[in-house]
């Protein structure tokens, strides 16, 4: 089994890359990023830099080995300040020629894309109890990493449909995660956020600005709909593991990923990084994102739409991946957001 995986200098796309490594079903992994590689953790890795937008990359891929299954994690997510041009170019752009890659090579049997539940849409009317499921569409933002994404499903609908009339096409698999954590997230993969600002762990960071988000985080600042659910990466990579190297029915599925069970509210966070809640309005929360995004160039990623994903709930129904292949969650919500457990549970113990 041979194996091509991008955006592997990113959390999701190195933990693959590393989790694979160390399969005896896998022979050969390509990993490529824009970013300049890691150190080689396996002999079994071949590292391409370069973006996915950029002309080339095709030829050095085939030319490690032809792949049987592609899996796209590369993405721009946090929003380039004023330049989205460059950055539709990278996720659109080079979503479209990795599609197209497979598509166009008998040796892909299947396709693994990751894309998100943010495309759901976060509206006003959005509820608590409510939980989206496959079926229902996703909808349009001004959010620029939900409105990519739901750009880069509808694309990625059109070529397999018009690719599946001429004959032979590979599986699809989309996945479409809660927000993953888990120790490699939390203390290894160290990415400004939310729940690394509330938590405390950009403490290690030296960056002024970072000392003055922790400080403007004493308290939780909770809108009165604010929820999120959260899946353990341990799960994530057992689902790419399963939808990867197991016979499975199906052309083309799409998979919200999200344990059952209580979502993780508000007080649910406070408690958790042991911190009183400040409670607040949506437009509170839109004023401050509007000015922080542009006093620091989007260096804090609070882009433009992005405050309604604080404010109106996303929760999913993950149960799909359960009913039609069985695959059983190991963390629920609540566990995934503050467990140390885990494969990367050694980065705790040794305070990496």
């Amino acid at each position: 089994m041979k194996i091509f995986i991008t955006g592997t200098s990113g959390y999701i796309g190195g933990m693959l890359a590393d989790r694979f490594s160390e399969n005896p079903e896998v022979t050969d992994i390509v990993a490529l990023d824009m970013k300049a590689p890691p150190k080689p953790a396996s002999s079994k890795i071949i590292y391409i830099q370069q973006n996915l937008a950029d002309p080339g990359w095709e030829e050095k891929v085939l030319a490690a080995g032809a792949p049987d299954v592609v899996i796209h994690c590369a993405w721009q997510i946090r929003e380039l300040y004023r330049e989205r041009e460059r950055q539709w170019k990278w996720n659109i752009g080079g979503s479209d020629k990795v599609f197209d890659f497979a598509f166009s090579n008998p040796s892909v049997k299947k396709l693994i894309y990751f894309s998100t539940v943010a495309s759901y849409g976060a509206y006003p009317d959005n509820t608590l109890e409510h939980r989206f499921a496959e079926n229902e569409p996703f909808r349009k933002s001004n959010y620029s990493y939900a409105e990519e994404k739901r750009i880069a499903e509808e694309r990625l609908r059109k070529k397999y449909e018009e690719k599946k009339i001429k004959g032979a096409v590979p599986q699809i698999f989309i996945v479409r995660p809660a927000a993953i954590s888990g120790p490699r997230g939390r203390y290894q993969y160290i990415r400004f956020g939310l729940q690394s600002a509330l938590s405390g762990t950009l403490k290690k960071q030296k960056s002024f600005l970072y000392k003055i988000i922790s400080l403007w985080v004493s308290w939780v600042p909770v809108t009165p709909k604010w929820l999120r659910q959260y899946i353990h990466e341990d799960d994530v990579a057992d689902i790419v593991k399963m939808f990867s190297l197991a016979n499975l029915n199906g052309g083309y599925e799409a998979f919200n990923i999200a344990p059952p069970g209580e979502a993780v509210f508000g007080k649910d966070m406070a408690e958790a990084v042991g911190k009183k809640m400040l409670p607040i309005y949506p437009w509170m929360a839109r004023v401050a994102f509007f000015f922080t995004w542009h006093l620091t160039q989007g260096r804090i990623p609070t882009s433009p739409g992005s405050w309604k994903g604080y404010s109106y709930p996303i929760a999913v129904d993950g149960s799909k991946i359960t009913r039609l292949l069985g695959f059983q969650y190991k963390y629920s919500s609540k566990e995934a957001f503050k467990t140390k457990n885990g494969y990367y549970g050694r980065f705790v113990d040794n305070g990496a």
